[in-house]
């Protein structure tokens, strides 16, 4: 029930940021709100939007009732391309992570924590424990301690912290350390470009539209992934009911800027982003030529890998087995040569005279 008071209370935050553009009542033409088809996600959406749009008047449906229903649209997961982080299958993005995992910063910060990641793999009994895994069990020691239960003895303050420390490098891991912007064209980038085609959508006022608001439920992987194409990552995973902003303001002389803000911290306003290369108050022509090279043109066909390095891999396979072959040919010739200048062996000469006899 914590994280549906939290939703609920960033409804009610949203509502009081915006209860001079969105109308007093639920009006379906304003607002669209979509979810990954997860349980928690869908959960988070409806719970957001009771604190949204608490019903009044004629909207009470049932006077013991404080709540109506809002939509919230989803596909289903095996369909999801947008909001899902990492998106897969995409076998260059798997290409980037393996070649994260052999940079010196990775190594380095494996080297450091070796002892640490064995004891926690002895005193969790799981037997492969990484940086890239080692989340899993700060998420369950932290929900587990946020819902006053008793932790393993073995879990102090202290290695709470750690385990903090590398569940953030482990996420950063995901979508940045070494090629962030290739990563985020095939990543974060996607949910981006959608993102810039609903503000270029909006700013097109001939369209006169009635939409008002998107609103997307999803997972802390999201935003990170998001935040990291931007590049304002604050290299801290996003704590739960975490919100990114995205807001399009018409100026004075007729033109377009986009601010964003990110709240996470329940019960504290949502503090300025700023993109590097532009202020808070961005022009939108500004932000999108910013953003254009962590944007992917074609997804699926940046996600295969080049064929310079399957050219690479061929002549790399063809070279083992030719060499493979070779070897066996010499060795079948040596054999061969070796019978061949052998000196004959004891066999039978059949006597002239006793056949004749």
């Amino acid at each position: 029930q914590v994280g549906m008071r939290q939703q609920w209370e960033l409804g009610q935050a949203l509502r009081r940021r915006y209860r001079d553009f969105l109308s007093d009542t639920y009006r379906r033409q304003e607002i669209f709100v979509r979810s990954t088809d997860c349980d928690r996600t869908l959960m988070s959406a409806e719970a957001n939007l009771a604190g949204f749009y608490p019903p009044g008047g004629q909207e009470m449906f049932n006077p013991n009732i404080s709540w109506q229903p809002i939509p919230v649209h989803t596909v289903p997961e095996s369909d999801e391309r947008l909001l899902k982080f990492p998106l897969t299958p995409c076998p260059r993005y798997e290409q980037l992570q393996t070649e994260t995992r052999h940079s010196a910063e990775y190594i380095n910060k494996t080297k450091e924590n070796w002892q640490f990641l064995q004891m926690v793999a002895k005193e969790t009994g799981i037997r492969e424990i990484s940086l890239e895994s080692i989340w899993s069990v700060y998420d369950t020691l932290f929900c587990e301690q946020t819902h006053k239960m008793d932790l393993p003895g073995w879990v102090t303050p202290d290695v709470m912290t750690h385990l903090k420390e590398l569940k953030d490098f482990g996420f950063e891991f995901l979508f940045g350390i070494h090629n962030r912007v290739e990563k985020a064209r095939l990543q974060g980038g996607v949910l981006l470009d959608h993102i810039r085609k609903n503000l270029t959508k909006a700013a097109n006022v001939s369209a006169h539209q009635n939409l008002k608001l998107l609103a997307y439920s999803a997972h802390d992987t999201t935003l990170v992934a998001l935040q990291m194409a931007l590049d304002v990552y604050n290299k801290i995973q996003a704590p739960y009911a975490s919100c990114h902003l995205f807001e399009l303001y018409q100026e004075d002389d007729g033109n377009f800027s986009v601010e964003m803000f990110y709240r996470n911290e329940s019960g504290k306003e949502p503090f300025p982003l700023t993109i590097p290369g532009c202020q808070h108050k961005c022009p939108l022509q500004r932000f999108l030529e910013l953003t254009d090279p962590v944007v992917p043109q074609d997804w699926e066909q940046e996600c295969k890998v080049s064929s310079s390095m399957h050219d690479t891999e061929l002549f790399v396979g063809l070279a083992v087995c030719g060499s493979i072959l070779l070897l066996l040919i010499i060795l079948l010739l040596t054999v061969l040569f070796r019978i061949q200048s052998q000196p004959p062996g004891y066999r039978h000469v059949s006597n002239e005279g006793e056949e004749q006899a």
